[in-house]
């Protein structure tokens, strides 16, 4: 073993400056046969709890620390730095937990740095140090410690005066730190700092300032260091050889190296064991409840009594008559939750759920495996009958396996925050807090953070990332995506930069970039959060504990996972328009789960907005399936996802018999008819293991788990077992058992947790209700959820036509702050959903249109609002959006009159003043002026000015003019990228609304520009070559098609294309091939005449196709292979004239 212990070492949680894992700086020290390690991060305790585990797992004594930041004066002062002065206000010092108690303070410590001392870092101060150093062992850091950075000033007395400060407060366990990394620096501390030690009695300790494991690391961290100071203005600038630490010594060294590095220093050795000898810290992770008080109303003398008695009321309220099955499951669930002390938890959640109903703040009716308990269903935790849907509560809690239970719960998304401050209330507010998340540099964004660094060109780093794969939402490692054929050439590359790209993005990947918070995740504690976890929080966050949701489970605290979900808002934003369109109140628990209508809306395809259906995929395969019940609801929404996906033809053909139904033996009919013979639910398998070997269902969960996780020496057991008990259960021959277990671990991989599927099945539903018997309110409601998304704005506002709805321009009379359904067939737009139109401005509008009734002219509307919160430039996006439009004279007028008619509303607020002082109330209005008389905008401008404020097209799009033409390009829509892959070559045409250019590396320009087509945005990015073909043209506003390669990035980001080719859409006529026109029988057979006049004097022809139909059939077909038309804008329209828009069509095909 060696006689060395490294106590200073920063991992990767120290963000963006050391590299180190956790997990690395023990198997150093295991290599080493060092006997403990510590880890001392700056400022934090991020990384300590996978610290601790690592290390116990390995035999490694932990020793758990922080390099904290100390205030030279107090910590709440936060003076500005001025300029020439050191940034440095405070001091470091390395902090180690020696017990129990010092762990604790140490949180204290670390929490208070952040929650009352942040001033660019987390800061304490001798008074803190004074009050929680119990437990603590001291060390005097590196060069910018409170001795040694006084030593380099040559402040001989400040050095002492700290130094003798901490003697007195720590006594023996407090070190001055030696070290020697070759700086010039060093030499100073070594030849002073041990004189000090010896003059006031305090021992020295040997450490190295460890930022990175391996010597040769030394440039990558580097690299890591550098990403937080690049930007596109420096971007390649960095010598990255020239080290940010001037020396690679910062590296974990040996004991060996050590002990010849301080051959002087023996003592400050031997100190590194001695201190952790010290450290006695090995605590037990129980589970830490928090208390929940029962009511003094109750009888209950316990948590499992009360429990019990609400379950008991519970049953009733959801049964009325409660059955023996209904009682004995009840007890059964009852049982094992008490035996595994989790009454409380289940108090606690049915208790901030009630909270939140009685707030009026939607639940979702479950999700995860919670559905599957009658006792949650019985507290209205869930929504959805367990029994009736076949669900099973060793899904949810294994009576074989004591482990926290995991209830996440779904809340309106806009009213979330309130029943986490619900619980705040109720518990603490130092008792509750969010939970952090780190962001990571995975392979895409350490390529694209390192490139920067080294200067790559962002092109180059585009097709490195584009081609890195996501597989079920995880990026792949950059090992492996390098031996993809697409990325050899990176591989094997001889460009020294792109080697270096490889060889510092493979040491940074999976590092640690920036904290931020948990969606979703809530801890609650016993008492104030600092007892057990440390606390972080800067200037412009909420507090959040510093642990990540797996550390805070394995330490024992209670986590949740407070979820906002949009539906949930969308759904009750729709009943308060039902409510006030039809004075009616909709219980969604007591809607028809088996209306004939829902069901066939479904299966025609009409699933934009339906929860959890509404991608295109899914969309065809409801059209394929038919559904007819809430069952195959709850199968298709668990087949849909990567692996099952692929049953989803087979469950399709099966249900309609054109594929058999076999079962490997009859006893698996009995769960798998439902789905058809295949198996869909991780239930079906714990089912059919009970059915078939006779297991519990508890030992069935097991086994289902152990298939899940691929434990190989585990499932060896478990089909031993499954083998002997289908035999002794019902004499199944082991051959025929042995198949039917592969089949059943085939399925276990993937199958769906039906608890969650058939809970947000449910939700599906309502959400389909309600868009089949009250569709404007529902897709009103969505309007308003999806304001800013222009793809969802748009595909919402076609599926309001579709279904006979139109969606008005804003009304100034009839619009409310949000979109609003004002009949079974009309939306209005919402005011607050216009650009530099506040809710403070929309409000006070819907006020005065309250008190006195409807605008009557935009003179009288700058009368009664009040104009210092419905300013100028309010009005005038108003105006251009159309909300005007009613109230007489077109927007051009009402803008050129707007300033007269502010005038007029001063003026006539105080003559109206005066006068009232004069006459009383019998006075008459003052005269309006005329409107100015000006020219109406062009088409091109009124949509341009709509575009502007309305972030879409609403009165029409400047693609109308060219709609044949771009829906005869187009090989895809903007806004519908589902079916589409990265890589391949697309045309798409559309309206450039964005447009800037710059230089590359090689002072060439190029362009990037936003394009928008019917349905949504891409972007464009043209480099030089094209851009120089394309720039005469290319502008804002400009209608063009665009030929390239499509990247798709992530699912909610815009579409990007790699342009080869761009030209004006106009230009375009000469790619069409084919006009196929439609005329009904009984059409005035003068079109056809007017149709060949039209190509008169024509030198370009095209295939010529007219159907001619009657009563809707196609009749005859007529086919002229040349036939001479000169196509363009006008023609079409004039086409368009002859035979309808919906009759005319182009094709870039040939026939």
């Amino acid at each position: 073993m060696a006689d060395f212990v490294h106590l200073h070492n920063h991992s990767h949680y120290s963000l963006l400056d050391a590299i180190a894992t956790p997990e690395q700086l023990v198997t150093a020290a295991l290599n080493d046969g060092q006997p403990a390690v510590a880890l001392t991060d700056h400022g934090v305790m991020f990384g300590c709890m996978e610290f601790f585990f690592a290390a116990k797992k390995r035999g490694i004594k932990p020793i758990i620390g922080c390099e904290v930041y100390l205030a030279k004066g107090s910590r709440t002062e936060k003076k500005p730095i001025k300029n020439g002065e050191s940034k440095r206000d405070y001091f470091h010092l390395v902090l180690l937990a020696k017990n129990e108690q010092g762990y604790r303070n140490l949180c204290k410590l670390v929490s208070l740095g952040h929650t009352e001392g942040f001033y660019y870092k987390p800061r304490i101060d001798r008074e803190l140090l004074a009050e929680y150093h119990d437990g603590l062992i001291a060390l005097s850091a590196c060069l910018a410690g409170p001795v040694n950075q006084p030593l380099l000033a040559r402040d001989f007395e400040t050095a002492r005066a700290n130094a003798r400060w901490f003697k007195e407060l720590f006594g023996d366990d407090w070190y001055i730190e030696l070290q020697d990394h070759g700086l010039p620096e060093d030499n100073i501390v070594l030849e002073q700092a041990p004189k000090l030690a010896r003059e006031l009695g305090i021992e020295l300790v040997a450490t190295n300032d460890c930022h990175y494991i391996r010597p040769e690391h030394a440039v990558a961290h580097n690299v890591h260091l550098l990403i937080r100071e690049v930007s596109s203005s420096n971007a390649g600038t960095f010598d990255v050889m020239q080290l940010r630490y001037r020396v690679p010594e910062f590296y974990f060294k040996t004991a060996a190296q050590m002990k010849e590095l301080f051959a002087k220093f023996p003592r400050a050795i031997e100190n590194t064991l001695a201190i952790a000898e010290k450290v006695v810290f090995d605590p037990t992770f129980s589970p830490k409840m928090p208390t929940f008080p029962i009511p003094p109303d109750s009888t209950a003398q316990s948590l499992d009594e009360y429990l019990e008695e609400l379950t008991l009321r519970g049953l009733e309220r959801r049964y009325g008559h409660v059955t023996p099955e209904i009682a004995d499951r009840a007890r059964f669930e009852l049982d094992v939750i008490k035996r595994m002390g989790y009454s409380g938890y289940f108090l606690i959640v049915q208790d901030f759920i009630a909270g939140a109903r009685q707030r009026g703040i939607s639940v979702g009716p479950g999700r995860g495996s919670a559905a599957g308990s009658l006792v949650a269903y019985a507290l209205g935790i869930t929504n959805i009958d367990p029994l009736k849907h076949d669900l099973l509560f060793e899904r949810f809690l294994n009576p074989d396996r004591i482990s926290l239970p995991d209830i996440d719960v779904d809340f309106n998304d806009e009213r979330r925050d309130e029943v986490i401050e619900y619980v705040r209330t109720k518990y603490g507010a130092d008792a509750v807090a969010q939970i952090i998340t780190f962001g990571t540099l995975s392979a895409r964004q350490v390529i694209k953070d390192v490139g920067r660094v080294l200067g790559i060109p962002q092109a180059t780093l585009n097709e490195i990332t584009q081609n890195i794969p996501v597989v079920l939402g995880k990026v792949t490692k950059l090992s492996d995506a390098l031996n993809l054929p697409e990325l050899r050439w990176l591989r094997d590359t001889d460009d020294p930069k792109l080697q270096q790209l490889v060889e510092y993005a493979l040491v940074l990947e999976g590092l640690a970039r920036n904290a931020s918070v948990h969606a979703a995740g809530v801890v609650i504690a016993p008492g104030p959060i600092t007892d057990y976890v440390p606390l972080y929080q800067t200037p412009g966050s909420n507090p959040t504990t510093q642990y990540t949701m797996k550390e805070l489970e394995a330490v024992g605290l209670l986590k949740m996972d407070f979820l906002g979900l949009t539906t949930l808002s969308i759904i009750d934003r729709t009943l308060e328009q039902i409510k006030e369109n039809y004075g009616k109140t909709i219980d969604l628990d007591a809607i028809d789960y088996s209306d004939p209508a829902v069901y066939e809306m479904l299966s025609e395809g009409h699933t934009l907005a339906v929860f959890q259906f509404e991608s295109e995929k899914m969309t065809e395969y409801l059209r394929q399936l038919r559904p007819r019940n809430l069952e195959e609801l709850t199968a298709m929404n668990a087949l849909y996802r990567p692996g099952p996906m692929d049953n989803i033809p087979e469950f399709i053909d099966r249900k309609f018999g054109r594929k058999p139904i076999e079962y490997l033996h009859p006893l698996m009919e009995h769960r798998l008819k439902n789905t058809y013979g295949i198996i869909v639910y991780q239930e079906q398998v714990m089912q059919l293991v009970q059915d078939l070997a006779g297991f519990t269902l508890a030992q069935a969960a097991t086994l289902r788990r152990a298939m899940g996780k691929k434990d190989e020496k585990l499932m060896a057991q478990q089909r031993q077992a499954f083998i002997e008990g289908a035999m002794r259960t019902n004499g199944i021959e082991p051959h025929r058992a042995e198949e039917i277990f592969d089949l059943i671990q085939k399925f276990a991989s993937y199958g769906f947790n039906k608890s969650h599927s058939a809970a947000y099945a449910y939700l599906a539903y309502q959400t389909a209700w309600l868009k089949r018997h009250y569709t404007a309110e529902f897709l009103a409601a969505n309007m308003s959820a999806e304001l800013g998304k222009l793809e969802k704005i748009n595909a919402l506002i076609e599926e309001a036509r579709k279904f006979g709805i139109t969606v008005l321009p804003p009304d100034i009379n009839q619009s409310l702050e949000t979109f609003r359904a004002t009949s079974p067939t009309t939306i209005v737009f919402g005011l607050a959903a216009i650009k530099n139109v506040g809710l403070k401005a929309v409000q006070s509008i819907i006020e005065a249109r309250k008190a006195d009734g409807p605008f009557r002219s935009l003179y009288d509307f700058c009368r009664r609002v009040d104009t210092r919160l419905v300013n100028k430039s309010a009005i005038e996006a108003l105006i251009a959006s159309g909300a005007f439009d009613r109230l007489g004279g077109h927007r051009a007028q009402l803008v050129a009159a707007l300033d007269q008619a502010l005038e007029f509303a001063k003026s006539a607020t105080v003559v109206a003043h005066g006068m009232d002082s004069l006459f009383g109330e019998d006075v008459l209005e003052p005269v309006e002026p005329q409107l100015p008389d000006v020219p109406p905008w062009s088409k091109d401008e009124l949509l341009s000015r709509e575009h502007e404020v309305l972030n879409f097209f609403l009165s029409g799009h400047p693609l109308d003019a060219h709609a044949p033409l771009a829906r005869a390009l187009a090989t895809m829509q903007l806004g519908k990228t589902d079916s589409l892959r990265s890589g391949t070559t697309v045309r798409c045409c559309g309206l450039v609304t964005q447009l800037r250019t710059k230089l590359d590396r090689s002072e060439r320009p190029i362009a990037f520009a936003l394009l928008e087509d019917y349905t949504g945005v891409g972007e464009l990015i043209l480099w030089n070559s094209v851009y120089e073909t394309a720039k005469d043209f290319l502008r804002k506003g400009a209608l063009v098609v665009a030929v390239g390669k499509l990247e798709l990035r992530d699912e909610a980001a815009t579409p990007r294309i790699i342009v080869d080719e761009l030209l004006p859409l106009e230009s375009a006529y000469d790619r069409i091939k084919t006009l196929h026109l439609r005329l009904d029988a009984q059409s005035d057979p003068s079109i056809l005449d007017r149709i060949v006049t039209l190509g008169q004097g024509a030198t370009t022809t095209v295939a010529f196709i007219v159907t001619i139909l009657h009563e809707g059939e196609t009749h005859a077909r007529y086919h002229i292979p040349r036939f001479p038309i000169r196509l363009d804008s006008s023609t079409i329209v004039q086409l368009q004239q002859l035979v309808g828009a919906n009759n005319l069509t182009l094709s870039a095909n040939e026939v």
